[in-house]
């Protein structure tokens, strides 16, 4: 009885399904790296900061005056100015050392003097106002009670944030959507492989019976 050949040789539309799952495959592997390197890193920095209790020393406006950049449409840009607000506090993981507050992370780069940076209106005024507000929340609304902020003592010994830039959602996202797009790229290799070898044994029992 002769060997009955079946081809197995894939169609243009199994060929781009492949392909298609191999993408997926090295965009998850590809990502997985880009996403640890660039996003994962600085979030466990940021997540280093211990929470402790904090409780505001001082609340103050040093007079002196720095820039921001304002929009106003697409082709509208400038820059106006807002007071400098200091506001210093204790904690527990400090030993009652003075330490400024931030509002986070963001800001403490921006500007690593003061406190607080309003969003930025084109009117110095409106600054001053929105800064004001803040000042006057600090000093009446908090005043001596305590609230949670998050000190890291090795990368920022003199500052404390009001919140943290990233929380543990971030490792989340950093490992499952890469694993997400690696395994529905190996998914679809794999259904594209079995469906393409159920259907040449098909074929082949196919030719079987008719012989």
């Amino acid at each position: 009885m002769a060997k009955i050949r079946v081809s197995y040789e894939y169609t243009e539309a199994e060929d781009k399904s492949i392909r298609l799952g191999l993408f997926l495959i090295v965009s998850g592997i590809v990502s997985l790296f880009i996403l640890g390197f660039c996003w994962l890193n600085p979030a466990l920095q940021d997540l280093q900061g211990k929470a402790a209790n904090c409780t505001v020393l001082s609340v103050q406006q040093i007079g002196e005056m720095f820039e921001c950049t304002f929009t106003c449409g697409a082709d509208c840009k400038g820059t106006s100015l807002y007071p400098c607000l200091q506001i210093y506090v204790n904690n527990s993981e400090s030993n009652s050392r003075a330490l400024l507050l931030h509002q986070d992370e963001h800001q403490l780069i921006a500007n690593p003097k003061c406190s607080y940076i309003p969003p930025c209106e084109r009117e110095n005024q409106k600054n001053s106002e929105i800064v004001t507000h803040w000042q006057e929340y600090w000093k009446v609304e908090v005043g001596s009670q305590p609230f949670t902020c998050y000190f890291n003592e090795h990368l920022r010994p003199d500052d404390v944030l009001l919140r943290r830039t990233h929380d543990e959602t971030v490792l989340l996202h950093c490992f499952l959507w890469p694993l997400v797009t690696f395994l529905v790229g190996v998914l679809i290799v794999v259904l594209t492989i079995c469906a393409k070898s159920l259907a040449v044994k098909a074929e082949a029992i196919k030719k079987r019976k008719q012989s």
